[in-house]
Formats: C-alpha cells, structure tokens, sequence
C-alpha cells in the first residue's frame, strides 16, 4: 500500500461527518445544558427522539420520552385551541367584549370607548402589560386595585402589540366562565385526551417522579440550580378555588406539563390544520386564522397563540412558539407547507440569544432540519 493511498484514506475518514448524536451530545456539553429533548416529525409521523443529559442532576437520573416538562408559553397555544374550539361551537366569537366574558370592566382608561375583545386578547394587542403582575385577576380589576390602570399601555387596543402574560390568564379565566368547567380538565377532557397525551396543568394530579427538573444558571457560581416554583404543589390554594377567578393557578398562560413527545403530537394537529389521526379538533379555517399573523413584534408574526418567524432556518418560514420561565426553554416549530417540524426542550442553560431565541434551540433546530428535513 503506497504512502498517497495511505492519505487519501486517512483524508476520507477525517471528513467523515460527525452523527447527528454526537453533534447534539457537543451542543449540550459546550453550551452547557442540563438536559435536551428532541423529536423530529416529517411525513405525519416521528421519525426522530433523542434525549440527552438530566432528568435530576442531584440523582443522576436521565431525561427519557416520558419525561415531563413545564413548558411554559407553548402552554398559551393550548388556551389558544379550546377557545377557538368554542369558537366553532358559536358559544362565543372573537370579537366579543372581554368584560361581557370575564365578569368585570377591561377597558383601557386612556380609550374607555374602545372595546377590548378576545381577538386582541389572544393576539397581544389588548394593549394590556404585566408590569403590575399576571398570577392573579385582582389586578387588572377596578374593583380591586386602585392601580389597574397601570396594567395598560398608553396606545389604542388594536393599534399596538405587547407580549402579555396577563393576557392568557385572563383567556383562561374565560374558558372556565363559559365552560363551567375548571380549565385543567376542560384541556384535558378537549385535547390532551383525543390526542392521546400524558400530561396537564395540575401539577398535584401528575406522577411527579416524571417531571424534569428546571434548573437555573448561576453565572456568578457557575452552576446550575434547582426551581423550587416550577413545580410546587397548588393544594392548600385548590380547596378555596373559585371557578371562574382562581384560574390563574393553573397558569394558562405557561403551566402546562407535557413530555417532548406529547407536544410533537399536539404539533403534528396544528401542522395539519386541526386534523390529527382519531378526527379533528379544529376546523381548517379555524386552524388557518390561529396562524395567521395580526401584529409583529419586530422578530416574529404573532397571531393567534402561534407565530411565523424566518429567524430560525434561512430561507424557511416557520410556524410555531417559544417558551422560557424557570431556567426551561422551549420550541414547537412547523413548516405549514409540507407539515414538518420540530420540537426542541432543554431543562436548564447557560443562556445565550441570537436574534431573540436561545441559542441553543437555534442551533438543535438547525442541526436537526439540515439532518432531517432539508431534502
């Protein structure tokens, strides 16, 4: 064997591209994370999980596919869905009054005469902020804070965007005053159920020894530390629940508990169009106006609970949302036109932004449509 074939072989094995595992594992040892969840869906099926890192760093245990994770704002597509579910069933319209729906006067002080309606509630165009709060209704209503009118911007409703947590609990607050139903189960009983998916917003209902622990990055320790909120019991506050009010306890806007799989199965319905394998839980034109942008933020196309954003992958339009609360960050991501997409949750990093999104969830996302979905 002569000296030119030698290298030449030596060269090919050295170009040999890394897999795909071992580019994930590199993320998450560089970054560093403490766990990453991934699914990959394409031709209406999953064709990809990978599950990297912690479960619990105190015990060692691995995230698998039945871990659980707070997954905080994909959780508002969920709220999202069931309204627009009874939507459909003409119970309420989009264009209802919010203070006819929740009890109590939602006006901004500065445009008394404009009406603030479910479709500026879902779109974050209410014109509503958090600056005084979101955990509880008493501070947006008159009758209870002297301060309300802090919870509002100084713009029109409807001519001017704002993330807005409060926006969602209070759209949760409506689901349980038309229902009759507490919100938790209502989700459940409306789509977690018919798609066959382990998971809520009760924590105290869940097999806690599922639930991936959130871990916070201490960048003056270099470590990472446990949530103690993430997860903390709702008992002592469940036995003075009033239905219609308490709502926020459960958090519709960033409460819910769901595994890396059960959300790629809740995306698979959304990419779809409302369809999924037993039926449908949305109409396609219901499903059409949800993706729909109403309002941008600068970064992203915001319409009803979903958003579009060509940040991610260049050249692509995406469809989907983020979350991040207690050290988690989230990502549910579809390509409408061909119904691919992407899940991506990591329990806890040393967090860096580009453009807006962790760059860790960039970089997953990216790794994972160049692998799966490019060709």
């Amino acid at each position: 064997m002569n000296v030119l074939f030698i290298c030449l072989l030596a060269a090919a094995v050295v170009a040999q591209p890394q897999p795909i595992e071992q580019k994930l594992q590199q993320l998450v040892d560089n970054t560093p994370a403490v766990g990453l969840a991934i699914v990959v869906v394409k031709n209406k099926k999953i064709i990809y999980q990978q599950y990297l890192g912690y479960k619990n760093i105190e015990t060692k245990e691995l995230l698998t596919d039945s871990s659980l994770f707070r997954i905080a704002s994909i959780s508002k597509s969920f709220t999202a869905t069931a309204l627009l579910q009874l939507v459909e069933q003409k119970r309420i319209s989009l264009d209802d009054d919010v203070s006819n729906l929740i009890g109590f006067t939602v006006r901004n002080p500065s445009y008394p005469e404009k009406i603030i309606s479910l479709r500026l509630l879902l779109s974050h165009r209410s014109s509503l902020n958090d600056s005084q709060g979101y955990f509880n209704l008493d501070v947006v209503d008159p009758a209870t804070n002297l301060n309300f009118s802090k919870c509002y911007n100084n713009y029109e409703p409807g001519n001017g965007y704002q993330y807005c947590n409060l926006n969602f609990n209070m759209a949760g607050t409506i689901l349980e005053r038309i229902t009759g139903i507490r919100f938790d189960t209502y989700i459940k009983q409306s789509i977690l159920a018919p798609l066959g998916i382990d998971g809520g917003y009760c924590i105290d209902s869940l097999a806690s020894e599922k639930f991936a622990i959130l871990y916070e990055y201490k960048a003056a320790e270099n470590k990472f530390t446990a949530s103690t909120g993430a997860y903390a019991s709702r008992s002592s506050e469940l036995k003075n629940y009033q239905m219609g009010r308490s709502t926020p306890l459960f958090s519709p806007t960033g409460g819910l508990k769901i595994s890396a799989k059960g959300l790629a199965t809740y995306m698979m319905m959304h990419s779809q169009m409302g369809k999924y394998k037993g039926g449908r839980l949305l109409k396609k034109k219901t499903a059409t106006l949800m993706q729909t942008p109403l309002s941008e933020d600068g970064i992203d196309q915001y319409g009803l609970a979903l958003w579009k954003t060509n940040k991610l992958i260049p050249g692509l339009t995406l469809t989907g949302h983020t979350g991040s609360a207690y050290g988690l960050n989230s990502a549910l991501f579809f390509d409408p036109t061909n119904k691919n997409g992407m899940v991506v949750i990591c329990n806890g990093s040393k967090v860096t932004y580009k453009e807006g999104y962790p760059l860790i969830i960039r970089e997953a996302l990216q790794m994972l449509y160049e692998e799966f979905l490019k060709y």
